[in-house]
């Protein structure tokens, strides 16, 4: 889910919930709002399938937050991320110890991803698509 989803996920409940509780609004009213955002939401999926411009307009990409024993302090002030919050993300992984990861990656859903140093050099990176700011 991206923030898109995120946010017309919330219109809906708003919208349903404005619908079921206020007299004022009626009920074709509601049921129009509803199916608009259905529409829009459904508009937006179907052209992000087909269209990369149109899916690198409407979603965000990942970004690299920590990156080989080092904080990226750029990357963070621009996610609004704090060091205690990249920390606490790894220690939800059960990392005890900053200098056994990878990178650390805020993900365009919000969540972080943590990866650890496993990979052998010269193998695949799971950080190809990640967006890695300027030092």
């Amino acid at each position: 889910m991206n923030m898109f989803d995120f946010v017309i996920t919330v219109a809906l409940g708003s919208t349903f919930a404005s619908v079921t509780l206020t007299e004022t609004v009626a009920l074709a009213e509601g049921v129009v709002a509803l199916a608009v955002l259905i529409l829009l939401q459904y508009v937006v999926a179907f052209f992000s399938v087909r269209s990369k411009a149109f899916r690198e307009l409407v979603k965000g990409e990942p970004t690299l937050l920590f990156y080989r024993g080092e904080y990226l302090h750029s990357a963070m002030r621009s996610e609004r991320i704090a060091p205690e919050e990249v920390r606490a993300a790894a220690r939800a992984q059960g990392i005890s110890d900053m200098g056994a990861l990878d990178a650390v990656v805020l993900e365009t859903d919000g969540t972080f991803s943590v990866v650890p140093k496993l990979g052998e050099p010269g193998s695949r990176s799971v950080l190809e698509d990640v967006n890695t700011p300027p030092r």
